[in-house]
């Protein structure tokens, strides 16, 4: 595969999780609660089955990210990042996660949580994932179109 071909799809993919993961993160999580006739419990329920997707879905882009870097390694910085990423979904796959949605299972049987140190780690790796996730698109789009990296040859444009 050609190289600018891995950049891209790398660099497409580290942005598009952004966006993904942000629209319901951000968005829909805190939007549900204030609909008219969703409790507390249903958001939960709901809350739940969005989660597990959203896991689901972040372990295929991290995929795609990690089979990238085997034609097209990136530099030492993209490696830290690429591991950032790859510690942050471990800790909420693992962790967090389960935690979490226990949590939400004793709030949706009418029982206090017991506590909200996980979720407000969750909340903390989460906004943390922005910047790293810009930064793998960025990192690899800059590689894409170094032009320290483009060769030209004008004898490829001459008109015939």
């Amino acid at each position: 595969m050609k190289k600018e071909v891995v950049l891209a799809v790398r660099t497409i993919t580290a942005i598009f999780w952004l966006g993904f993961f942000m629209a319901i993160s951000f968005l829909e999580t805190p939007l549900k609660f204030t609909a008219p006739g969703i409790s507390m419990a249903q958001g939960l329920q709901i809350g739940r089955i969005v989660f597990r997707a959203l896991n689901r879905c972040e372990w295929g882009f991290l995929i795609i990210i990690l089979l990238t870097y085997f034609p097209k390694r990136s530099s030492r910085y993209g490696f830290y990042l690429l591991l950032a990423i790859s510690i942050i979904l471990i800790l909420e796959t693992a962790w967090l996660l389960p935690v979490l949605d226990a949590h939400a299972a004793r709030v949706i049987k009418g029982l206090q949580p017991p506590g909200h140190l996980e979720h407000w780690v969750y909340i903390i790796l989460e906004v943390i994932k922005i910047p790293v996730l810009l930064l793998i698109g960025l990192e690899s789009g800059r590689t894409l179109y170094d032009p320290a990296s483009v060769h030209f040859n004008p004898q490829d444009h001459e008109r015939t």
